[in-house]
């Protein structure tokens, strides 16, 4: 099966699970907009936030719709929670934040929960940035299991008082990645993490 083919089903499939109200979407209009409680962005551009049960603690957007481009944010994940919805089966590993984490070691947490149904990821950058503070940025490449769509993705990390905030965007590489790509970047050029309340 093509390529083009099986992307059409991934799509037909996306649809038809919201149709059928298992998931909802809201526009997230342009501004500043405050994400779980501490985390701070300044939007510009068309995001919708889609609320899918049992995705786990990222907030997940999109520009293109599901599965085209998807943003995974994480506003405060605290030592010891798992970067991704648990799925029961005891032989998936489970990839946690611990607040001692150092870059390298985050970024292979998030190789780790993009790979477990079998992808394959590749890192290919990583450098210190300003990202809520003081942070770190990485770019990777990711072939989706499930289609083999080649993904480009570029990802953003910092701790703040032993807390993760994180902002991770993927899209097929050709096309869709290099249109959002720089909304995506100035939006986390924005990011501040609020003191704790």
């Amino acid at each position: 099966m093509r390529n083009v083919e099986r992307m059409k089903i991934v799509l037909g499939l996306s649809f038809l699970l919201l149709a059928a109200g298992c998931a909802s979407v809201a526009k997230m209009e342009s501004g500043e907009r405050t994400l779980g409680e501490r985390l701070a962005v300044t939007l510009d551009g068309d995001w919708n936030h889609v609320n899918l049960p049992g995705l786990g603690p990222a907030q997940v957007w999109t520009m293109e719709g599901l599965p085209i481009d998807q943003l995974l944010i994480y506003s405060g994940l605290k030592d010891g929670e798992v970067v991704h919805a648990r799925d029961g089966n005891s032989k998936s590993k489970d990839f946690a934040f611990r607040s001692a984490m150092q870059p390298e070691e985050i970024v292979t947490m998030f190789e780790g929960m993009l790979t477990r149904d079998g992808s394959r990821f590749r890192l290919v950058k990583l450098e210190p940035a300003t990202f809520a503070g003081k942070g770190f940025r990485f770019e990777y490449e990711l072939v989706r299991k499930a289609d083999n769509v080649r993904l480009m993705g570029v990802g953003y990390g910092a701790v703040s008082k032993g807390e993760l905030f994180a902002m991770l965007y993927s899209a097929p590489r050709l096309t869709f990645f290099a249109r959002n790509q720089p909304r995506f970047e100035q939006m986390a050029r924005t990011a501040r993490v609020k003191p704790s309340p």
